[in-house]
């Protein structure tokens, strides 16, 4: 049996969470990306929900995350409960110059920043 120390592997490569953080904070002011393309950037595409976890407990985490950027593949406000105010997700993205109008971030198309390609 080995009994040497193992290297724990948040030293050896960042954590799921704090890869998702750091892409979350590139994304550019006026633009948005989605829960699946951040999990895709972070090498684990099928786990889009666990990226909606992340943006849940990301008002813990210093420095900030923009999660008020991040909506769901169709461009909804699907976060918008997890803020301090039902209207804050869409207030935050309004000050950036991001229409939205009944949770749906207009143009859509336009806005989306692609994670996948900043990485």
């Amino acid at each position: 049996m080995n009994n040497k120390p193992q290297k724990a592997l948040s030293t050896a490569a960042p954590n799921f969470l704090d890869r998702v953080y750091e892409l979350v904070r590139r994304i550019p002011r006026g633009r948005v990306t989605t829960y699946g393309a951040l999990a895709e950037a972070c090498g684990m595409r099928i786990s889009a929900r666990m990226v909606g976890w992340a943006m849940n407990m990301s008002h813990r985490v210093m420095p900030p995350v923009p999660a008020h950027r991040v909506v769901n593949r169709k461009g909804l406000l699907t976060g918008k409960h997890h803020f301090a105010t039902p209207t804050l997700m869409q207030e935050l993205l309004e000050q950036e110059g991001v229409k939205v109008i009944n949770d749906q971030v207009m143009n859509f198309e336009q806005v989306f920043w692609d994670p996948r390609q900043h990485t």
